[in-house]
């Protein structure tokens, strides 16, 4: 047996169907019935019994199951060693961006990321930041970029900005929003209710049979551009916008703010491709190497 038949053994385990499991490991059905065959006789245990409703496991079979999956960890931690002992930096950056930050921000951020380390296997998910939130708690990605405030969080939180959120419109400044269509977009729970909270305590109520909704910062600025309505966005989108721009203040006069932090765990700090992203993100204009 080799690693090839540990993950045959685990996709069959996860899809308890040989043909989607000879799909996802894109061989034939009965290249991978001759290879279960194989392993039975060099086992000398029967590992699996098929049906109509598919196949199921045998005690022999769950019990080779259990070892291949430990072998494979294992070999996984070998490989991770192995890399962490290179004099340059590799493994796999595995992180999560906030969709606004992933837009305006990340793109210049990884070319200068990739042109410092080449060697490492990137693997970015972009999202809304409460989804990412949860994807970090629970260890799916090892580092986030993201907006709003995380006051349970437990490790590692550094502010990275504090930005305006402003009202953007081409029409007359001294026009009233209330007389300009809204144009509404998607955006997380959190800031809804700070939307909802400013649009109350300024008497505005989108009318929602001439306004505009849309799933994205990005059409809603565009819109805005257009003279179609005004919209509601953080400064980051800003940039190229050229029409008239009002930073939103709550009734105590408080600014309406929205804060990007990078989130991680201590621990993460250990692998150096992880390290010098956040330090990167920290410090842009810095040069780090941790050969």
């Amino acid at each position: 047996m080799d690693e090839r038949d540990f993950k045959l053994l685990a996709t069959l385990n996860k899809t308890r169907n040989i043909t989607q499991a000879a799909d996802i490991l894109y061989i034939s059905q009965s290249s991978l019935s001759k290879r279960i065959r194989g392993i039975e006789r060099e086992l000398g245990v029967a590992l699996m019994l098929r049906s109509r409703q598919g196949i199921h496991f045998t005690a022999a079979g769950e019990t080779v199951l259990k070892h291949t999956q430990e072998a494979a960890k294992q070999l996984a931690l070998m490989r991770k060693a192995i890399e962490a002992s290179r004099d340059y930096i590799c493994g796999t950056l595995n992180a999560g961006i906030s969709i606004n930050y992933a837009l305006y921000c990340l793109p210049d951020l990884l070319a200068s990321y990739r042109k410092k380390h080449p060697h490492v296997n990137m693997q970015i998910t972009t999202d809304q930041s409460r989804k990412l939130y949860i994807q970090l708690q629970h260890g799916i990605i090892d580092v986030a970029i993201l907006r709003g405030e995380y006051d349970d969080w437990k490790g590692q939180k550094i502010l990275l900005s504090r930005e305006k959120i402003c009202a953007i419109h081409t029409q007359e400044e001294s026009k009233p929003l209330t007389e300009i269509p809204y144009i509404g977009r998607s955006t997380d729970a959190e800031f809804e209710r700070e939307l909802a909270q400013w649009m109350h305590e300024n008497n505005i109520r989108p009318d929602e049979d001439h306004g505009i909704y849309v799933d994205n910062i990005t059409t809603c600025v565009e819109m805005a551009r257009r003279g179609l309505g005004w919209g509601i966005v953080p400064e980051i989108c800003l940039k190229d916008f050229t029409g008239c721009v009002r930073p939103l203040f709550f009734a105590n006069g408080e600014p309406l703010m929205r804060s990007t932090y990078i989130m991680y765990s201590s621990q993460i700090l250990d692998l150096p491709q992880v390290r010098s992203f956040i330090d990167l993100v920290k410090n842009p204009q810095e040069e780090f190497s941790y050969v």
